[in-house]
């Protein structure tokens, strides 16, 4: 198991969790796939992060560094041993089968076809492995006109109509500041891949996973299909407001602080109309369900903005909370790591890392109470585990340095 074995970092716990025994191959560079292998590496399993010699993930140069280490490979590195392997060097090739043999899961995120050219495609894997599950993360799918088309998860934003919806009515599409179609992917791979598995508990054989990153995102947003297909309907931009619900938006108040509010039960939109001075518009017809508020936005909006305007932040949230009504602070991360409840849930963590000192990190996704998971390390330097996983896997001394000799590694 990782954190247990010789090529494991020194002093790495042995965090036990429910994926203990369970191992996974990461050939996977920059986000959806990565994540996922990362997310199944939290809860125990034993995650392999396998790179080119020379062109490591480029995850470990995306944004920020300190001391010339790259913070986000910290995060999206951990609890992953790390290894060279070349996979089109023929060398390369045969040690990736070799690994394949020992492994349950093998995550990629080639374009399609490439894994087929170097010989270590699905027929070539399940022969070596009958039980191993193969997921492949891509930007469109394995097949499809679009298939072998470079993409990220960027494209999937713009072609899920998630940026048609996001951002002010008379502003341009909105594409999000980070990873969303990426990160929700690899929520969905990691899902994916434990449903394959629970399939090979009943068969005992593995199979194909085919993952695009253009479908997480739209699933995510809800009935879109359905609306248009029943009724026409395209859902247009609207800024922080709803379609289905008011008032919801973001409001500033008397010191400068935005607060989000949110309406979403008809009982909650009386008491926030009942709290800010305005009970009478209660018992407007149009006020009885939530598209009649959201047509009435405008008004709404103004009742309460104008409430939240004349009163602190503090006094906003004490008195929102007495009447039990929805609201939050809009955080940045300062706010976030000083906050209370995340402090209980120990959302954010300490992991200790040999090149950077105690680093703060987000912790593990869910908590479970018999069999947690945890951070047994934070992202190792690249090719750090390569002759400990190999001599794990039987290779001698000479049969290492000929494939460096090949530039296998």
């Amino acid at each position: 198991m990782a954190g247990s074995g010789p090529g494991a970092p020194s002093g790495a716990g042995s965090c036990a969790g429910p994926l203990e025994g369970l191992r996974v191959l990461d050939l996977a560079t920059l986000f959806a796939g990565p994540l996922a292998a990362t997310l199944l590496g939290d809860f125990g399993a034993e995650v392999i992060k396998v790179e080119h010699p020379e062109r490591p993930d480029p995850s470990r140069g995306h944004g920020p560094a300190k001391d010339g280490v790259g913070l986000w490979w910290k995060l999206l590195g951990r609890n992953k041993r790390t290894m060279t392997l070349d996979l089109s060097a023929p060398g390369g090739r045969d040690t990736l089968l070799r690994l394949a043999a020992t492994a349950d899961v093998v995550i990629e995120n080639f374009r399609p076809g490439t894994l087929e050219r170097w010989g270590l495609g699905w027929p070539e894997l399940e022969a070596a492995n009958p039980r191993l599950v193969l997921a492949r993360v891509t930007a469109f799918g394995q097949h499809g006109p679009y298939s072998h088309r470079p993409g990220f998860g960027t494209l999937a934003e713009a072609m899920s109509g998630f940026a048609a919806i996001t951002g002010e009515p008379e502003g341009p599409p909105t594409l999000p500041p980070f990873g969303l179609a990426d990160s929700i992917a690899a929520l969905t791979t990691a899902y994916a891949v434990m449903t394959a598995l629970a399939g090979r508990d009943r068969t005992g054989r593995g199979q194909v996973v085919d993952l695009a990153i253009i479908e997480p995102i739209l699933t995510v947003l809800g009935p879109h299909p359905l609306w248009y297909d029943q009724l026409g309907y395209v859902q247009p931009r609207s800024g922080n407001r709803s379609a289905n619900n008011a008032p919801r938006n973001t409001y500033r108040s008397a010191d400068g602080r935005w607060l989000a509010v949110s309406t979403s039960a008809q009982s909650v939109a009386e008491r926030v109309l009942c709290l800010v001075g305005r009970p009478e518009l209660t018992a407007e017809p149009w006020f009885a369900d939530g598209s009649g508020r959201a047509a009435h936005a405008e008004l709404l909006d103004g009742a309460v903005g104008g409430w939240i305007a004349r009163h602190k932040a503090e006094e906003v949230i004490a008195a929102f909370e007495e009447a039990e009504a929805a609201v939050a602070p809009v955080y940045d991360i300062r706010d976030v790591l000083a906050d209370p409840q995340f402090a209980a849930l120990d959302t954010v963590t300490e992991v200790e890392d040999p090149e950077l000192g105690p680093i703060r990190m987000q912790n593990v996704l869910f908590r479970l109470s018999g069999t947690p998971g945890g951070i047994r390390w934070a992202g190792r330097p690249h090719g750090a585990d390569t002759d400990a996983v190999l001599t794990e896997l039987g290779l001698t001394r000479a049969e290492i340095a000929a494939l460096r000799t090949e530039r296998a590694l």
